[in-house]
């Protein structure tokens, strides 16, 4: 008799767990992994508010803040070094997610004409001396960067037989580029893509 008792305590027990977990989950919701991630980045019309006005691109103007200026040089000063320093040593890999499909081109046709006439590329990076936005457009969800980078490099060229051909291993030049940068901003890609160069 006492047996019944005891499993007959035991159903109640499990039927009110029960019922609680499931009063939790309908209050609480359940994760289920497919929750929309939030891609808001820096130039995002969803950041435009008043308590990140520090580090908004004011959208309906195009002018751009300091604090935004700031940013974007730090990260351009850093792929203008990737970019260089990877397309010296002929890193078609590295270089591919930085720039559009036809300076891509460009830069991978120089490499494979070094390649084809076993011209060794050297390069040094010694730094970046200025780099300043020379202009900002904006262009419906195009936004694109000008920048004029002054660098300090060691480089030189040199043919299979380790003579240089070109440059010299011994002296700091001074480089004056203009470069720019461009990105849609709609997109959930990150990175901003080297458009045009110039020298």
């Amino acid at each position: 008799m006492h047996n019944s008792f005891e499993y007959l305590d035991i159903i109640l027990l499990a039927m009110i767990a029960g019922f609680i977990i499931l009063r939790l989950r309908g209050t609480l919701g359940r994760r289920t992994g497919h929750e929309k991630k939030n891609y808001n980045d820096l130039f995002n019309k969803k950041e435009a508010k008043e308590t990140n006005n520090e580090k908004v691109v004011n959208l309906s103007s195009g002018k751009l803040d300091d604090k935004a200026k700031e940013q974007f040089i730090k990260g351009a000063k850093a792929a203008y070094e990737m970019i260089i320093t990877s397309f010296a040593k002929g890193d078609k890999s590295a270089l591919k997610p930085l720039l559009n499909k036809k300076i891509y081109q460009n830069f991978s046709d120089a490499i494979d004409q070094w390649q084809k006439k076993n011209i060794k590329s050297e390069l040094t990076f010694v730094g970046v001396k200025s780099a300043v936005i020379k202009n900002f457009e904006k262009n419906d969800n195009i936004y694109t960067f000008t920048v004029n980078f002054v660098s300090e490099i060691i480089t030189c060229k040199k043919d299979k037989n380790d003579k240089v051909i070109e440059g010299n291993p011994d002296v700091i030049k001074t480089v004056n580029d203009v470069w720019k940068f461009s990105k849609n901003m709609w997109s959930r890609n990150p990175n901003w893509y080297l458009v045009e160069t110039q020298v």
